[in-house]
C-alpha cells in the first residue's frame, strides 16, 4: 500500500477546498489471510473481497486523517481488514462501506487511545447545530461553506487537520467520502441529529481557522 497524496482534483464534493486522496491498488495480495478460527471458505472469501476491496482507498483515507500518519494508517488499515475478515461470517447486506469504516474507525481509535492518549480526548459540545441543514436534511449555502470553495486546497487541509477528531472524522466521511449522513451515522455509532451537529460546528471551525489564517493570530478554535 503506498503512501496517499492530498491534492488531487475530484468532482463536486460539498466542500470543494477539501481534496480526496488518489485511489489505492485494490489487489487481494494485501490480505494476509487469518487465523484458522476466523478462516472464511473460498465463496465466503471471494465475497468479501468483492465487497470490501473496493473501499480500500475509502478506509487508508478514514485512518490517515484520524491517526495522521502514512505509515500508522497502512497498518491499521491492515488490521482493520482482517478483523473485518474474521467477522465478515456475520455481514448481511450488499453495501460493506459502512460496516468497513466503522471498523476502520473503531481499530484507529484503539490505537490513539493506546499510542496518543494525551491527544486522544478532545473536549467537544454537541449542541450547535448552527441551523444549516434542512428539515429534509438537506445542505444550505452559508458564509462559512462560501469562504471554504474560494480557498486552495493546501490551507483547506490544513484546517481540516487542526479540527477536533470527531469532527475532522465527520468532515471526511461526508466531504472526501460522500457518505450519507445515515451511513456516518453508522460509521460513528451516533444518531443521525449528532452528525448533523458534528458537521455543522466543523464546517464553521474550517471557517473560522480559514479566516484567521487570512487575518492573522491563533485564535481560531477558541
Amino acid at each position: 500500500m503506498h503512501a496517499i497524496k492530498l491534492g488531487e482534483d475530484v468532482e463536486a464534493p460539498s466542500l470543494p477546498g477539501i481534496t480526496h486522496p488518489e485511489p489505492i491498488p485494490t489487489g487481494g495480495s494485501m490480505l494476509k489471510e487469518p487465523a484458522d478460527e476466523g478462516r472464511l471458505d473460498a465463496g465466503r472469501r471471494l465475497r468479501f473481497e468483492e465487497l470490501a476491496l473496493p473501499h480500500l482507498d475509502a478506509a487508508y483515507n478514514l485512518a490517515r486523517w484520524l491517526v495522521r500518519n502514512e505509515d500508522d494508517a497502512n497498518d491499521i488499515v491492515q488490521d482493520a481488514y482482517l478483523r473485518a475478515m474474521r467477522a465478515f461470517d456475520g455481514f448481511r447486506g450488499d453495501n460493506a462501506r459502512p460496516w468497513l469504516l466503522a471498523i476502520v474507525r473503531n481499530t484507529a481509535f484503539t490505537w490513539l487511545r493506546k499510542n496518543r492518549p494525551q491527544k486522544f480526548e478532545v473536549p467537544y459540545e454537541e449542541d450547535l447545530h448552527g441551523g444549516i441543514q434542512e428539515a429534509d436534511g438537506a445542505e444550505v449555502d452559508n458564509p462559512e461553506t462560501r469562504a471554504l470553495r474560494a480557498e486552495d486546497r493546501r490551507a483547506v487541509n490544513d484546517a481540516l487537520a487542526r479540527l477536533p477528531i470527531e469532527l475532522r472524522e465527520a468532515v471526511v466521511l461526508r466531504e472526501l467520502e460522500e457518505l450519507s449522513y445515515r451511513e456516518i451515522a453508522a460509521v460513528q455509532a451516533i444518531p443521525v441529529g449528532t452528525v448533523m451537529s458534528r458537521l455543522s460546528r466543523g464546517r464553521q471551525l474550517l471557517g473560522r481557522i480559514l479566516r484567521q489564517a487570512v487575518t492573522g493570530g491563533d485564535h481560531a478554535l477558541h
